[in-house]
């Protein structure tokens, strides 16, 4: 029983020492771990200054117009003609005629619907939007055989955020340009 009570005592005195060696270990751990922290921080705002930042002239884009067939900023055209309008590329030019390469536009159709009123009973028109990003010129051919030849009276065909570059490979936005149908 002795043995025993010397051993305990001997291991309850060696508790403390293990925790406080287990406690400067961990401290020490915290501390390598701020300062490696610290110096790969000022390590890559020193590379951030030292590379070389090249400056680029500002530049001013020319003053474009967008064509869609003759048409351009907002027109009213009637269903025959809308119809084959919409085959066509879009071309942006400027005062000189030097034309621009189209890089990516927005299309939205504005398309008329017939609906029934659930409450009424009757029928009434409604518009719903389809809208989506393309980076062909002219729009695909889906959606030139969906919208071709089904277009009606007080529909819309909207180019929007037309970007365009020049022969410098410089991008610059183009007006955008609405055709309503009448």
């Amino acid at each position: 029983m002795r043995h025993t009570n010397k051993l305990l005592s001997a291991f309850k005195n060696q508790i403390p020492l293990n925790y406080m060696f287990q406690n400067k270990i961990i401290y020490l751990l915290i501390v390598s771990c701020i300062i490696c922290y610290s110096s790969t921080a000022q390590l890559s705002t020193k590379r951030i200054k030292e590379g070389t930042i090249t400056k680029v002239a500002k530049f001013k884009p020319p003053v474009v117009k967008t064509f869609l067939g003759r048409n351009s900023e907002t027109n009213t055209v009637v269903v025959e003609e809308a119809n084959q309008l919409i085959n066509l590329p879009l071309r942006i030019t400027d005062d000189k005629n030097n034309v621009y390469t189209v890089i990516s536009y927005q299309f939205m159709y504005k398309k008329k619907s017939v609906i029934e009123n659930e409450q009424t009973g009757r029928k009434e028109i409604a518009f719903t939007t389809v809208s989506d990003l393309f980076k062909t010129n002219p729009l695909p051919e889906i959606w030139r055989t969906n919208i071709g030849g089904n277009l009606q009276k007080d529909e819309e065909l909207y180019y929007f955020d037309i970007i365009v570059k020049d022969k410098l490979d410089r991008k610059f936005f183009a007006p955008e340009l609405k055709i309503k149908i009448k």
